[in-house]
């Protein structure tokens, strides 16, 4: 890295809370300890969706935990750097907490900047491409104002504790799927942008949900998949010019060649 060499960075899916609160605990300090480390370079952070395993806002309530991600990202917003927060599938019902007690922007859909010159695409990904229709219907239950109302209704301990065990189970009956590389022909998110592309025009699509590291060549865009947390800690970064997917491995950054790179 060159000294003073500024980066916008990206990573999605650290799904904290889950497998059990030993494990995400680690995780969250191994997290911590790369925003530590990228915090020089820093322009900008995007988190992409799935922070959080399961996040639900009450009025007068939020999950408890997660202390240290959310004071570094404190320290971070109040240094001026800009960090942005998607709501994933797992943690879609973030509010207003995060925007007011931390400083985050909230993005709950797809995010269109202009990066020094370069157009972006930025979505979790959920719910984008063919397929997937029992999800769609969900989604929009979810999203639904009204079901949000009465979910809300629930108290805490019991609204928290139920929708945390679906939330595991869902990530868990989906861990061999999202580990396994189908070909690009079968990539939902590569099918979406593949046929959007010619009105989006971004030179840069960047998605998490999809749990493999991905990266592929529309035409003169790029389609990047940021992968996750919970095997590959990898993440992008862009300097200005150029987006390429790394790993935060033994307390260092490394580069990371993804499987459709391979092929």
């Amino acid at each position: 890295m060159e000294e003073n060499q500024k980066y916008t960075y990206f990573a999605s899916d650290f799904h904290l809370g889950a497998p059990n609160d030993e494990k995400s605990r680690i995780r969250e300090k191994r997290i911590v300890a790369w925003l530590n480390e990228i915090e020089s370079s820093a322009k900008e952070i995007f988190l992409v969706g799935d922070v959080f395993d399961f996040w639900f806002e009450y009025k007068h309530a939020v999950p408890r935990g997660f202390t240290r991600l959310l004071g570094k990202i404190s320290q971070l917003t109040d240094k001026g750097i800009p960090v942005h927060f998607f709501c994933g599938n797992h943690d879609m019902w973030m509010f207003d907490y995060f925007k007011n007690e931390i400083g985050v922007t909230i993005h709950n859909d797809e995010f269109r900047p202009t990066i020094n010159g370069k157009k972006f695409y930025i979505a979790h990904g959920d719910g984008l491409g063919p397929g997937d229709k029992g999800y769609k219907f969900i989604k929009k239950v979810f999203r639904n104002r009204l079901c949000q109302w009465a979910f809300a209704r629930l108290h805490p301990n019991f609204g928290i504790g139920i929708a945390s065990y679906f939330s595991r189970k869902s990530r868990a009956s989906n861990a061999d799927e999202d580990s396994l590389y189908v070909g690009v022909q079968r990539e939902w998110l590569y099918i979406f942008v593949n046929e959007n592309h010619p009105k989006i025009q971004a030179d840069f699509y960047i998605f998490g949900h999809r749990h493999l590291p991905l990266k592929y060549k529309i035409e003169e865009a790029h389609y990047f998949n940021l992968g996750e947390w919970l095997n590959y800690f990898t993440f992008g970064r862009f300097d200005g010019e150029q987006f390429e997917l790394l790993t935060w491995k033994n307390n260092k950054i490394e580069s990371f060649t993804t499987i459709s790179e391979k092929q």
